[in-house]
């Protein structure tokens, strides 16, 4: 599958948010009410099952980071990717999984921070039993802020997940 590069805050909603960014002289905080950008549902061309994307921020200079709230049903992944300049995870609903391109099937819960560093290939999602709530504050580089690759098979959805992230376990 060809990867599909797009700028994308929280894994997606970044072509939404291009006109909310405030200006980079603006000299006053800026409140952006709950609510004001619309709900999407996740394209099935990048992930698999029910997956709803609120956007929360977009870049805007000096900071070149965007952030959204991402929610999967119990069973719902993004497809494997990479972000060019990072991205955090922090989960705040539910229990999910995480994993990078050749590593462990991590499980996470509410509470748990995740740091993807730039280039490195992995996905994240529900657990098969349970959502999962993550807001993800996603870096840009070159006007881009992921790169999609192909879809997580469901054997490589189902292994066995190791404990929390920084558990040792």
């Amino acid at each position: 599958m060809k990867p599909k590069s797009s700028l994308l805050p929280a894994a997606l909603a970044g072509s939404l948010l291009s006109g909310a960014a405030p200006a980079a002289d603006t000299l006053s905080q800026i409140v952006t009410h709950a609510g004001a950008q619309p709900s999407m549902k996740g394209p099935e061309d990048y992930f698999t099952g029910s997956v709803r994307v609120d956007p929360l921020f977009a870049p805007s200079a000096p900071a070149s980071y965007s952030g959204g709230a991402v929610s999967f049903e119990a069973g719902a992944r993004s497809a494997w990717h990479t972000h060019p300049a990072g991205q955090y995870l922090l989960v705040t609903a539910g229990v999910g999984r995480v994993q990078e391109w050749g590593g462990p099937l991590v499980e996470l819960r509410a509470g748990d921070v995740v740091w993807c560093p730039p280039g490195v290939k992995h996905w994240h999602g529900a657990a098969p039993a349970a959502a999962m709530t993550h807001i993800a504050i996603t870096g840009v580089r070159d006007g881009k802020n992921v790169e999609w690759l192909e879809q997580v098979s469901d054997e490589q959805y189902r292994r066995e997940a190791v404990g929390a992230v920084g558990s040792g376990t």
